[in-house]
């Protein structure tokens, strides 16, 4: 099983948790989730099993974008034909997120934050009125106070993610590596060299399974795993 397997870890469920709560508020509350933490933090993970969970539309957001680019990747996602003209192009946005009452996703969000294209989704909720997503990297709520108070003052919720607990770590194990037994002593070790980055997490998952099927074991733990290397991120130091 890919180690990309989307189970349910914890910001899974705090996303997950924070869309149910936004799209059934009261029609006086505003509408603005925020997600924002750490690279590696499995924030897209989240998104994705959002998205299908809520029928949501998810759009990825790219450094390249410019206005007309970030609301024409919106109108393909929602199988729409752009018109001309940008404000025609927010008018169709707006109005499908108003007709079809699903949520919008946007991941990657701090790649239009410092662009003018960041007062279009102020605009897209204030003629929506609808449900929208935002995720983003560490510095978003700090982006978003200092330069965009109209769309930080519609923000309902924001979910700071979590670095991966043990018990992530042991169930993301378990789903994408069901053929073997991983102690929890080895799994902690990887958690707490990795500081919960769940996307080294699943690097050094792969690697035990790997030496795992090489070695022929069913069960690997610190004892069994020695002095072999555990993936940081760092790159190894040049020897000689």
């Amino acid at each position: 099983m890919s180690v990309n397997t989307i189970v349910p870890l914890t910001n899974v469920g705090l996303l997950a948790s924070a869309v149910e709560n936004v799209t059934n508020r009261p029609p006086e509350l505003p509408g603005i989730a925020v997600m924002y933490g750490f690279s590696g933090y499995g924030k897209s993970l989240a998104a994705a099993y959002t998205a299908n969970l809520h029928r949501a539309y998810y759009l990825q957001c790219r450094e390249s974008f410019t206005k007309k680019a970030f609301v024409q990747a919106m109108l393909r996602e929602m199988g729409i034909t752009p018109t001309k003209t940008l404000n025609d192009m927010i008018d169709q946005v707006a109005e499908q997120l108003s007709r079809s009452g699903r949520p919008l996703i946007i991941d990657d969000v701090q790649y239009i934050l410092e662009k003018a294209a960041a007062n279009l989704i102020t605009d897209l909720y204030e003629a929506s009125q609808g449900t929208l997503i935002l995720i983003g990297e560490e510095h978003v709520p700090t982006a978003m106070s200092r330069r965009l108070e109209r769309l930080h003052n519609r923000v309902l919720e924001w979910v700071p993610a979590q670095p991966a607990s043990l018990d992530d770590v042991s169930l993301l194990a378990a789903k994408s590596y069901p053929e073997i037994e991983i102690d929890d002593d080895l799994l902690e070790m990887v958690n707490t060299r990795v500081g919960g980055c769940l996307r080294r997490v699943a690097v050094n998952l792969y690697q035990i399974h790997a030496e795992a099927l090489a070695n022929g074991w069913t069960l690997v733990g610190l004892k069994e795993w020695g002095d072999r290397e555990i993936h940081t991120g760092q790159a190894p130091a040049r020897r000689g």
